[in-house]
């Protein structure tokens, strides 16, 4: 019987979203066919998760131990996090990819937020997608730091997956359109 994580959703094509992994979620993480797990919370996973990882070649980027900071003033994760994380799930070498933390709410919902800011979503759909993962347990903090994360920060790697390269093309193409149509209302 293959059992999926409470928090499991598909984020795009090859990107999926979790909370922590248990043995019995092993199956069904083993059916996504994995290239990479990345890691948010600086919380360790279990033994039988790296093992589980290790037996199938899923290589494991612990991002979140990795720039973990005690100290970060008001923000619910580091904006290094983030940036850091954002980059390895644009970059199509690493896919499919599961993105995770502790709950699969905080900071994969902050996270998934910052993803979707990246791809022009509305600020009221990023607020909408987050509440729907985190249900009472939503932080306004997280959608403030969504909200103001710099998305500047980003560097796009070279291998862009195929599902952001075509949303881009949709962007530029409704933002060519929009510039015609303003030309037009500006010769009459």
């Amino acid at each position: 019987m293959l059992i999926p994580p409470e928090q499991f959703g598909i984020v795009e094509k090859g990107v999926y979203r979790s909370d922590m992994l248990h043995q019995s979620h092993f199956p069904f993480i083993k059916s996504l066919d994995l290239r990479t797990v990345l890691v948010l919370s600086p919380e360790v996973p279990t033994r039988a998760v790296t093992n589980f990882l290790e037996e199938n070649n899923i290589n494991l980027s612990h991002l979140g131990l990795r720039v973990w900071k005690p100290n970060i003033g008001w923000r619910p994760v580091s904006e290094e996090l983030i940036k850091d994380g954002l980059e390895m799930v644009l970059d199509n070498r690493n896919h499919p990819i599961l993105v995770m933390c502790t709950s699969g709410i905080h900071e994969t919902g902050t996270f998934i937020g910052c993803l979707r800011k990246l791809q022009s979503w509305s600020f009221s759909s990023i607020v909408a997608e987050y509440r729907s993962y985190a249900g009472n347990k939503a932080r306004y903090v997280n959608q403030q730091f969504i909200e103001l994360f710099d998305m500047d920060l980003i560097t796009l790697p070279r291998n862009l997956p195929q599902w952001f390269l075509e949303q881009m093309k949709l962007l530029q193409e409704e933002e060519k359109e929009f510039e015609e149509e303003q030309n037009q209302i500006i010769q009459r």
